[in-house]
C-alpha cells in the first residue's frame, strides 16, 4: 500500500475526485494538506462508486466498493487487515453507502481489525431507528468520532450513545486560494459597479434559492445596482431524476419578476479557484436554505474562511457560525426577511465591514493546512494511544 518506512500509513474511505461529490472534495483537500506532514506517508482512499458507475481515479484510490454490491465491503476490510495501514478514516454519509441508509458499512466495521475513525458530514437530531443503530455503532467501534459543528456534539450524546471523550469538534475546512482583490474581480467579471449577493454550490431544491430570488424584487427597488449570481451546476442526482426542473422554475420566477438584469445563472462545476473568485468578489453570501436540520454546510463554511457577510436561515450550523455578530439570520421560506437583512448591510457599508472582519477572524483558522494538522494530531494519538495498551497487555 506504501513504501516500508517509520511513517504513518492513513487510509481514507469515501467518495473520491472525479466523481462529483462534496465528500470527494472534502476528502482530496485534506489528503493534498497530508503532504506536507513529515511523518505520514500519502494517504490513499477506498473509493466508493454509485449506481455501478467507474470513474477515472487516481494512483491515490488503491480500491473500490460499487455501492450497493454488499459482499465487498467485507472484502475490503480483509483486504485493509492484510495490508500496512495503520488506521482508517471513514467519511459517513448515508446515501453513499449501500443498503438501508447505508448499513453495508457495518459490515465493513464488523470484519475490521485495524483501528478507525469517523468523520459525520450528518448528525439528524430525529434519526431514523436504522440511521440511529448504524451512527450508533460506528460511534461504539470507531477510536474517535469527529463532527465539524459544536451543535452536534449533545445529539452525539444523547441519541447515538457515543461517550463525549470520543468526540472531537473540529471545523470543515477551507482551501487557500491567492485571488485578486473584489474590485479587480468584479472588473474582471464585468460587474465593476454592482453589488454582488451570490450563492455557490450543487442546485438542488432543498437550497431554496426561491426565496433568494424574491427577496432581490424587493432589494432592487433601493438598490439597481444588486446581482445575485447562483453558480453552479445542478446536483448529479437531482439531474438524473428530474433533470433541470428546479433550475427551469427559478428562470421563470426571475422573468416573472423582472429581475432578468439583477439574477444570473453560472451553469457549471467551479473549479476551486472559481469558487473562491466567487467568493472573494461578494458582497454578501446568502444561503436561503429550507432545512433546519443541517449540521454543517461546506459552502457556509467557504464564506467564513474568506470572511463575507453572511445572510442565511437560521439551520444549525449558520446559527452556530454566525453567532457574535458574524452574520444575519432570515427566518425559513420568507423572502422579505432576507431582503431586510440584505438592505441593512447594503444600506451600512461600515457595518458590512466590521462583520467581515469578524468572520474572517475565525475563517483564517478553518484553512485547510490547520485543519489537517488536527486530523494529524488526532489520528497520532490514536496510535500512540493503541501501541501503549499493546505494550501493557503484552506486559
Amino acid at each position: 500500500m506504501n513504501e516500508q518506512n517509520n511513517k504513518r500509513n492513513v487510509v481514507f474511505l469515501g467518495t473520491s475526485l472525479p466523481r462529483e461529490c462534496g465528500i470527494a472534495t472534502f476528502t482530496q483537500d485534506l489528503i493534498d494538506q497530508f503532504a506536507h506532514i513529515k511523518d505520514f506517508n500519502s494517504p490513499k482512499v477506498i473509493a466508493i462508486n454509485n449506481n455501478g458507475k467507474s470513474y477515472a481515479y487516481d494512483s491515490q484510490v488503491i480500491m473500490q466498493i460499487d455501492q450497493q454490491q454488499r459482499v465487498r465491503y467485507a472484502q475490503v476490510a480483509e483486504e485493509l487487515n492484510r495490508s500496512n495501514a495503520d488506521l482508517l478514516i471513514i467519511q459517513h454519509e448515508f446515501g453513499i453507502y449501500g443498503g438501508e441508509s447505508g448499513e453495508y458499512l457495518l459490515d465493513l466495521v464488523d470484519r475490521l481489525n485495524i483501528p478507525f475513525m469517523v468523520v459525520f458530514h450528518t448528525v439528524l437530531s430525529q434519526p431514523s431507528p436504522k440511521q440511529r443503530f448504524i451512527m450508533h455503532r460506528l460511534g461504539e467501534s470507531s477510536e474517535k468520532v469527529i463532527t465539524m459543528a459544536q451543535n452536534t456534539v449533545h445529539n452525539l450524546i444523547q441519541i447515538y450513545d457515543v461517550p463525549l471523550e470520543k468526540i472531537e469538534v473540529v471545523h470543515h475546512g477551507v482551501p487557500s486560494v491567492n485571488t485578486e482583490s473584489r474590485a479587480n474581480l468584479k472588473e474582471h467579471y464585468g460587474f465593476t459597479d454592482r453589488k454582488i449577493i451570490s450563492t455557490f454550490g450543487f442546485l438542488s431544491p432543498g437550497k431554496g434559492i426561491e426565496y433568494g430570488i424574491e427577496a432581490i424584487k424587493g432589494v432592487v427597488e433601493t438598490h439597481p445596482e444588486a446581482l445575485y449570481i447562483i453558480w453552479g451546476k445542478t446536483h448529479p442526482v437531482v439531474k438524473e431524476e428530474t433533470g433541470e426542473v428546479y433550475r427551469q422554475q427559478l428562470k421563470d420566477l426571475i422573468h416573472s419578476l423582472d429581475l432578468d438584469n439583477n439574477v444570473k445563472f453560472v451553469d457549471k462545476l467551479l473549479t476551486q479557484e472559481e469558487v473562491i473568485q466567487s467568493l472573494v468578489m461578494s458582497d454578501i453570501y446568502m444561503t436561503p436554505y429550507l432545512g433546519k436540520d443541517q449540521a454543517v454546510s461546506g459552502t457556509l463554511a467557504y464564506g467564513v474562511g474568506y470572511g463575507r457577510v453572511i445572510v442565511s436561515t437560521p439551520y444549525r450550523y449558520a446559527e452556530e457560525m454566525l453567532a457574535d455578530g458574524r452574520g444575519y439570520l432570515a427566518k425559513f421560506r420568507d423572502s422579505a426577511s432576507l431582503q431586510a437583512c440584505i438592505l441593512d448591510l447594503l444600506d451600512n457599508p461600515l457595518k458590512k465591514k466590521e462583520m467581515e472582519a469578524r468572520t474572517l477572524a475565525l475563517g483564517k483558522t478553518m484553512m485547510w493546512s490547520e485543519i489537517a494538522k488536527r486530523y494529524a494530531m488526532l489520528v497520532r494519538g490514536t496510535l500512540d494511544a493503541k501501541y501503549l495498551s499493546l505494550r501493557r497487555s503484552a506486559i
